[in-house]
């Protein structure tokens, strides 16, 4: 068990989920304090200097910070916009790899191959 615990570590594609991970973790922080520290403050000067963070609605003894929430959801979205954006750029560099040539196909080799598929499609 302890090799097969082994070879599933060292295949590429739990390492690169790790890293990937990692690297989104970081990058949520960064977008986070981005828009706590930066946009969000700025938002709040132009509506007259309102806080969202203070935003709070009183039900009885209950406060409902929907301001804290709202906070959330523009994070959020800032958060899914730059992922858009960075995998917006990915595929598109993808796609300007150009692709492989198909080799030319010898044509009895191509008549064999349609006599073969014909075979199997009347089993």
């Amino acid at each position: 068990m302890l090799k097969e615990f082994k070879a599933f570590i060292a295949q590429g594609n739990v390492v690169d989920l790790a890293v990937a991970v990692i690297i989104g973790g970081a990058f949520g922080t960064i977008v986070s304090s981005l828009v706590e520290d930066i946009i969000m403050p700025l938002v709040g000067i132009i509506m007259g200097g309102v806080s969202f963070e203070s935003l709070t609605w009183e039900v009885g003894d209950a406060v409902l910070t929907y301001g804290v929430f709202i906070q959330s959801v523009v994070d959020f979205l800032i958060i899914a916009f730059f992922i858009f954006l960075a995998l917006r750029f990915v595929l598109r560099r993808d796609m300007s790899v150009p692709e492989e040539e198909e080799a030319e196909v010898d044509p009895q080799e191509q008549l064999l191959t349609e006599i073969r598929d014909l075979l199997k499609e009347k089993q």
